[in-house]
């Protein structure tokens, strides 16, 4: 590395020491009360949203694995936010249905998550909050053609 080019390096080693490393506690919050974590809640909208939900269509949209999927799933199910209910066809294909109580701590977290962003873009602006997502955006395109 060009000896020009460190200063930069300790820049970007300070931002992620600082500030980068808490954004997963910023986006978890609106989550905690419900004893969720942030993709456990993204797993309960999809459900809330759609219906005939399998464990495989998440994993698929995901591009995770299906085991991945289903330990988040498991902590859902265990703490009553989501039901599971066979096919009339094939019993052995599983809907994912949120229970009442699911679709309660769906609607509460998103509205936390929504006064947070909002919150976000009244500091920023929304010019400014379109530009940081468009260079996430880069960010995230560069570095999958990187794998």
């Amino acid at each position: 590395m060009a000896e020009s080019a460190q200063p930069l390096l300790d820049a970007f080693i300070d931002v992620y020491m600082n500030s980068l490393k808490y954004l997963d506690e910023f986006v978890s919050e609106p989550a905690k009360e419900f004893h969720l974590s942030f993709e456990q809640y993204l797993i309960l909208r999809e459900i809330t949203k759609h219906r005939n939900v399998t464990l495989m269509d998440i994993a698929s949209q995901r591009q995770v694995t299906r085991s991945a999927i289903s330990r988040q799933i498991k902590v859902l199910l265990r703490q009553g936010y989501l039901r599971q209910q066979p096919d009339e066809n094939d019993r052995r294909r599983l809907y994912l249905l949120a229970t009442p109580a699911g679709i309660e701590a769906e609607r509460v977290i998103r509205q936390r998550i929504s006064r947070r962003f909002q919150g976000w873009v009244d500091v920023y602006g929304e010019d400014r909050a379109r530009e940081i997502l468009k260079f996430i955006q880069d960010f995230s395109q560069v570095t999958r053609l990187k794998k």
